[in-house]
């Protein structure tokens, strides 16, 4: 009798102890945390803002590019190739301040461009910062004072879709081009007494058609009171 439930303890013994071997605990361990677990949806979104973002600065590169070529044919005054590069429909607005005015800023189409630095009207662009006075030029005097006043085919800066200097006039660019990619050639300022606020930047706004960009904005900004 003594003998039977010697091995029946026995037996128990070795029961209860394979049993323990087996932990549910560290097996539950060994499971992914659910933050660490896959999502799918997740993953194809964060793809998707990825793609979008490096298709944004591709083209913002492209815009650039485009830009450079329109200020070189500024500097060179060679009205003709930058007819090729201005709206075929909307034509390209030119305002003297970061203020976009559609009532008073000229706009002149593709063959208005063309051979313009001969033109000897004289028209209302607008008026001048702090006098008030009217801005009655012919588009040569204009382009002196408010197209390529600084050497902007070699600036100082250039940036996309990007504030550089500010003074006291509202930018609305934003507002009038919503569609548009802005590209800034800025200089931060010449004369040290100045400290600056003799800076100057000429922002072209380019909207793009198919795989083409077009120019529709040339927007002159300086220091306003």
């Amino acid at each position: 009798m003594k003998r039977t439930i010697l091995v029946f303890l026995i037996t128990l013994g070795i029961i209860l102890s394979g049993c323990q071997t087996i932990d549910p605990v560290d097996q539950t361990h060994n499971e992914p945390e659910p933050s660490q677990m896959e999502n799918p949806e997740q993953n194809t979104e964060n793809d998707i803002n990825q793609d979008e973002a490096i298709k944004e600065t591709n083209e913002e590169i492209l815009a650039e590019d485009v830009a450079e070529e329109i200020v070189l044919s500024l500097s060179n005054q060679d009205m003709q190739t930058l007819a090729t590069y201005i709206h075929p429909s909307q034509g390209v607005r030119f305002s003297p301040y970061s203020y976009v005015d559609i009532q008073e800023d000229l706009v002149f189409s593709t063959n208005q461009i063309n051979g313009i630095f001969n033109d000897s009207t004289v028209y209302h662009w607008g008026t001048f910062d702090g006098s008030g006075d009217p801005i009655d030029m012919t588009f040569a005097d204009y382009y002196a004072r408010f197209v390529y006043d600084q050497d902007y085919a070699n600036p100082e800066q250039i940036a996309v879709n990007d504030m550089l200097g500010g003074g006291n006039t509202i930018d609305n660019t934003g507002q009038v081009y919503p569609n548009a990619t802005v590209v800034v050639f800025h200089f931060s300022g010449f004369d040290p007494q100045y400290e600056g606020l003799d800076w100057r930047s000429l922002r072209l706004a380019l909207e793009q058609v198919g795989n083409q960009w077009f120019l529709v904005g040339i927007i002159h900004d300086e220091w306003t009171i």
